[in-house]
């Protein structure tokens, strides 16, 4: 799914949205508890918080009053797999700059 993969990089481009999933994997969290993590507003991380979640790198579930945000994998395998299309470009110019680097001695 190319076009979410660059969803992901685009959302995960901004510093703030970045911290925020960032302080994701040791588990699920409140708006409040990023925003006390991240050092800004309740407000600001909930708009964050939408921009990670149409790229599909958070998930949230409601907790009584609250909702918990926590890491979604589906668009970290988006980028992987948008990233991966040009991994065999990379290594063929990866091998050409060590061929040039290191010419083979006749």
């Amino acid at each position: 799914m190319p076009a979410n993969g660059v969803r992901v990089l685009s959302a995960l481009a901004d510093d703030t949205r970045r911290a925020v999933f960032e302080a994701l994997p040791q588990g699920p969290r409140s708006v409040g508890e990023l925003a006390a993590t991240v050092g800004v507003t309740s407000s600001a991380v909930s708009q964050h918080l939408r921009v990670l979640r149409e790229a599909r790198l958070v998930m949230v579930r409601p907790d009584g009053n609250r909702r918990l945000y926590s890491l979604d994998p589906r668009g970290l395998a988006d980028a992987r797999d948008y990233l991966e299309q040009f991994w065999p470009s990379a290594l063929v110019a990866y091998s050409a700059a060590l061929s040039s680097a290191y010419p083979t001695r006749r």
